[in-house]
């Protein structure tokens, strides 16, 4: 080689690194600006031990279902279903899901199989499968009654999707803390309410080796054409009608950043083409700005994203297609 092009291959070097990096997610600036939206992640001073209890245990076909409810800060404890395949042992560990459900009242329940749609109850699915799946109750829904008030008073917290962020965190602790789960094989899925929460949580836990969500985003500037009065309720962010008036454009963070953040861990979105919740052009849009992130970090083949003909729902094809990318991802 002559010395022009060594100098020059010297020369373009650094500045192709530099262009490498700037492509890769800053995670911690990301959470940053999460959390001006959201509120702080409470510290580890948090922390209180799990204290689990097991109430009615059910043998099923396959896999048991437990009751169980786990400490997740002083003096409030999470309600939540934990289904175990009979495959799962001590000597013989199983990866798990942490499934995480929609906005309805019965709230845990649903993803067990005990609601009345089968599209919506992937635990039951993927303990068929061999996972060990958690399902706890999102804040006031099921049997965890939760007064958002009184916690924001407290100061505990500046959103209900800060507090169900920190609950599913402890929920990783506690899965991480069974003898039949493999601790390094965790990842979580979750429908609507249960799609963001999946993609929230993940973004500030790195434990979650693969994310699925269904129907549970779009770029704020797409949805409901830019009218985020959906997002302020106390169970979600309130900051966002206090601090950003509503307007996408005021927003310190948007869903590509959440997106960005998973690099290189799997990522699936199933967002189908008439969601009337999440406009999916607004998808396509945050699956194109997340990509440069992946392509970094030589991942590309960990961000997937469908898009079911269908309405606001998780049809039976798309199912297929999430667990199949689950299975690659924490059945190696």
């Amino acid at each position: 080689m002559s010395r022009f092009l060594l100098g020059l291959s010297l020369t373009l070097a650094p500045t192709l690194a530099l262009l490498h990096a700037a492509d890769e997610p800053d995670r911690a600036a990301i959470r940053k600006k999460m959390e001006k939206a959201m509120g702080p992640l409470p510290g580890a001073d948090r922390k209180v031990p799990l204290d689990a209890m097991v109430g009615e245990e059910v043998r099923l076909d396959g896999y048991s279902r437990f009751k169980v409810t786990f400490a997740v800060e002083k003096g409030d404890r999470v309600p939540a279903w934990l289904l175990v395949p009979n495959t799962a042992t001590r000597d013989k560990k199983a990866p798990a899901m942490l499934c995480l459900h929609q906005t309805i009242t019965i709230g845990k329940d649903e993803p067990v199989g005990l609601g009345k749609q089968d599209s919506k109850a992937q635990a039951l699915h993927l303990v068929k499968r061999g996972y060990v799946c958690l399902v706890p109750d999102y804040p006031s829904f099921g049997e965890y009654k939760y007064d958002f008030a009184e916690a924001f008073k407290r100061g505990d917290y500046q959103s209900g999707t800060m507090k169900a962020i920190w609950n599913n965190m402890r929920a990783v602790d506690y899965l991480q803390s069974l003898p039949e789960v493999d601790g390094e094989r965790i990842g979580v899925i979750g429908h609507s309410l249960g799609g963001h929460n999946s993609m929230f949580t993940a973004a500030f836990d790195e434990r979650l080796k693969v994310i699925v969500s269904s129907c549970g985003f779009c770029s704020f500037e797409k949805y409901m054409k830019g009218n985020l009065k959906g997002w302020t309720s106390d169970r979600y962010m309130p900051r966002i009608a206090s601090e950003f008036n509503n307007d996408p454009k005021k927003m310190p963070f948007d869903f590509a950043d959440v997106v960005r953040s998973f690099a290189p861990r799997a990522f699936l979105a199933v967002a189908p083409d008439k969601d009337n919740n999440f406009e999916v052009s607004g998808v396509k849009d945050v699956i194109a700005a997340a990509e440069p992130a992946y392509k970094a970090l030589k991942a590309q083949d960990k961000l997937k994203a469908i898009y079911p003909d269908s309405g606001h729902d998780f049809p039976a094809d798309a199912r297929k297609t999430a667990y199949e990318f689950i299975d690659a991802q924490l059945k190696k």
